[in-house]
Formats: structure tokens, C-alpha cells, sequence
């Protein structure tokens, strides 16, 4: 991978804020013409330093009115079942991120629920029912937000 200078940085920035801008539009921000800018974005892109494109959705004007963190604790720490676990949380429709950790919680699942009997039941259902897990705590998420990467320095 090469190394990002400051222009790609900018795009990066500026793509993170907004990743519908068009290529002129984008262009135009950092600077550059618009097929140098389309040969930067093309390599971030090749480079896996551009993953995705990504639409942020509403969850509450899709019914999703409950969002909570499910801390999991496996009962025992062997490779199988962090994989087949980690395999069943991904999969799940109610699942926006799976993080595995080090330390008391083996897994944090950001999930989102219609309301909390929609709750109850995937606790029950996906969550406490496979052998793999020894215990889960759920907190309730009162207001969420996502920010973007640092990347105007490089983190």
C-alpha cells in the first residue's frame, strides 16, 4: 500500500463526510482535476484503504424504535466457538455490529429491535439458547451516533 499524503487524506475526509459526492464535486473540494482525483479515489479503493460505500439508515422510521448492547460471555475459550458464535451473531437481521473482545466479555452485539419483546425474544431465542454462551447482559441504547475515522492526521 502507498502512503497517503495530504490530498488523500482529504478525500478520504471528505468521502467519510459525504460519500455521495460526485467525482466533480469532489474533485473540486481537495483541489484537483477531476480524472486525477478518479485515478486517487480508484486506488484507495483497490487498496482496500476505501472499503465500502455505505447508505445510514434510519432504524426508527423502519420500525426499529429499541436499540441495545448484548455483552456475551462464552463458557469455554476455544477457536470453534468463537468462530460458530461469531458466525450465528453476524447473521442475525436484528445484528448493526458484532465486536470480539478481550477481557470478561468475549463479544459485544450492537443490536436493534422493534420494541422490547422483539428483545426478549432474540435474547432468548439467538442469544442465552446456544451452548456455546455461559452468560449475556443487555443495556439499552438511549442515543447513538457515528463518527468518522480520524484521518486529517493520519489517527
Amino acid at each position: 500500500m502507498s502512503t497517503l499524503d495530504r490530498i488523500d487524506r482529504e478525500i478520504l475526509a471528505a468521502l467519510q463526510n459525504n460519500a455521495r459526492l460526485s467525482n466533480k464535486e469532489l474533485a473540486a473540494q481537495v483541489g484537483l482535476a477531476p480524472s486525477s482525483c478518479l485515478t486517487r479515489v480508484r486506488r484507495l479503493e483497490t487498496e482496500g484503504v476505501i472499503s465500502a460505500y455505505r447508505a445510514d439508515l434510519d432504524a426508527r422510521k423502519l420500525g426499529l424504535g429499541l436499540q441495545a448492547l448484548i455483552a456475551v460471555q462464552l463458557r469455554l475459550h476455544v477457536g470453534e466457538a468463537f468462530g460458530s458464535i461469531g458466525d450465528h451473531l453476524r447473521s442475525l437481521p436484528e445484528t448493526v455490529a458484532v465486536y470480539c473482545l478481550g477481557g470478561t466479555t468475549d463479544f459485544l452485539v450492537h443490536v436493534v429491535c422493534r420494541d422490547t419483546e422483539h428483545l426478549r425474544i432474540l435474547t432468548i431465542q439467538s442469544f442465552t439458547s446456544r451452548p456455546e454462551v455461559s452468560r449475556i447482559e443487555t443495556s439499552l441504547v438511549f442515543s447513538f451516533s457515528r463518527s468518522g475515522l480520524p484521518v486529517e492526521r493520519g489517527g
